[in-house]
């Protein structure tokens, strides 16, 4: 078996708020020795504002606008673990920019823990639309068929960060972008 120094491409990790892409993410950088970029920051410091005041200000529509010029430039940056928000892997654009620069990883919950996850921090401008739990509902409806064309899929509910990030690096190993 070879480690982790085999993987030369960046490794995306996709999924909805609260799928534990930042935390888990940071783990899997320093397992790869990889940078570990967040892309809602990036998105925030190339905006001069919040995500939530950039919705409120400009529309989801733009900021989806916004959110693929940032995905691309950072793809274009070398290998790195990227963490983006729960509505980047929807945008076809994106998926393909995706496809060319690494491997995607769908960091897959149920609904109960994206629930308690996202219960814990405000900021989720896409929460404010109604129940957070029947939003959450609607949004696993849409986006997990989407999200099932990940490169890796990972499951994820209470165990450790490490452990998730365990097993997304020897899914990672194991993969044979042959099959991509």
């Amino acid at each position: 078996m070879t480690g982790p120094k085999t993987i030369q491409n960046s490794v995306i990790l996709v999924g909805l708020m609260g799928a534990g892409k930042t935390s888990v993410g940071r783990k899997l950088a320093a397992l790869l020795d990889f940078p570990f970029v967040d892309a809602d920051q990036e998105i925030e410091m190339a905006a001069g504002c919040t995500i939530e005041d950039f919705f409120e200000l400009h529309g989801e529509a733009e900021f989806r606008k916004g959110e693929e010029k940032v995905i691309r430039r950072l793809l274009e940056s070398g290998p790195q673990v990227l963490a983006t928000g729960g509505g980047a892997y929807m945008n076809p654009s994106i998926r393909e920019v995706i496809a060319q620069h690494g491997i995607s990883v769908w960091l897959r919950a149920d609904l109960d823990i994206l629930c308690k996850r996202t219960g814990r921090r405000g900021g989720r401008p896409l929460l404010k639309a109604g129940n957070p739990e029947d939003v959450l509902q609607k949004l696993m409806d849409e986006r997990y068929p989407i999200y099932a064309k990940a490169d890796i899929v990972v499951d994820t509910s209470q165990e450790s960060i490490d452990l998730t990030a365990n097993n997304i690096l020897e899914s990672l190993v194991a993969f044979n972008p042959e099959t991509k």
